[in-house]
């Protein structure tokens, strides 16, 4: 399959599917007919490459002999917690990070939060009022709403609004995707936000719950912190990091006054960015 042979054809749906797993359809070779590549091509293809020692990049470290110095216990990783991994590796490699922290001042924000929690009769959380915020800033900011096309050298600009949030689960982290956020209403994102987070815990969600986003959202302010590094999730090309707010003296007009804070830290791909 890595012979760099011309591809056979395959369906849209297959090379959307490649393109979505981080592989060049031009190196998978079809086993139907006239050499179409099938879905299960490009999986035999992508599976084949990660056992690979190469791994499509530098062989994998191995670890010294650990219980030379004490009690140790192997656990094999989820297929899960492998994808995740393999997913982390491509985009850390594939993107040129930057990474920009600066601290919002949120006092309005929150009161609104609160009394629209309070108003609604049911809880508004920090991550689905940020989805609202961020639908509105894709829309004034485009840039952040484009993938790199490398094997075309194009940028790919979407005229859609589908919000990622990133899900710390026990089986590794999950992104599901919130469509049409741009769309949707503050009581609806809300509860589609509280409902997604809840199939990926359970286990309930589909591969299709997790495609298509255009953007992500990583809440870790249930862990404090003043800032982290988040990794863009590919093929998207930003991704917005929040941390735990809390109250900071604000100098206005000569006087400092009591504002709440939250920590934002935004990574972006700097070849389009």
């Amino acid at each position: 399959a890595s012979s760099g042979a011309p591809s056979g054809p395959a369906a849209p749906s297959v090379r959307k599917f490649a393109r979505e797993i981080g592989v060049d359809i031009a190196q998978v070779r079809g086993s139907g007919p006239d050499g179409r590549i099938s879905i299960e091509d490009v999986k035999a293809y992508a599976r084949a490459r990660a056992a690979a020692p190469s791994g499509g990049g530098a062989a994998p470290a191995v670890l010294p002999d650990l219980a030379k110095w004490g009690p140790v216990e192997s656990k094999p990783m989820s297929s899960i917690r492998r994808a995740t991994a393999r997913h982390m590796t491509l985009a850390w490699t594939h993107i040129p990070h930057v990474t920009q922290n600066d601290k919002a001042d949120v006092t309005e924000f929150e009161e609104f939060r609160k009394g629209y929690a309070k108003k609604a009769g049911a809880a508004l959380t920090v991550t689905a009022l940020a989805v609202k915020v961020v639908a509105a800033a894709l829309k004034r900011f485009p840039q952040f709403n484009v993938s790199v096309d490398e094997a075309g050298e194009a940028v790919v600009w979407k005229s859609y609004c589908h919000v990622g949030i990133a899900v710390d689960t026990d089986r590794g982290l999950l992104v599901p995707v919130l469509r049409d956020a741009d769309r949707k209403g503050l009581k609806a994102i809300a509860a589609e936000v509280g409902e997604l987070a809840a199939k990926a815990r359970d286990k309930k969600l589909q591969l299709a719950d997790m495609q298509g986003g255009c953007f992500t959202i990583t809440n870790l302010g249930g862990i404090g912190g003043t800032g982290f590094t988040p990794i863009v999730n590919w093929p998207e090309v930003a991704i917005l990091g929040l941390s735990r707010s809390s109250w900071e003296p604000v100098l206005r007009e000569g006087e400092f006054i009591p504002r709440l804070m939250m920590p934002l830290s935004l990574s972006y791909d700097h070849r389009v960015i």
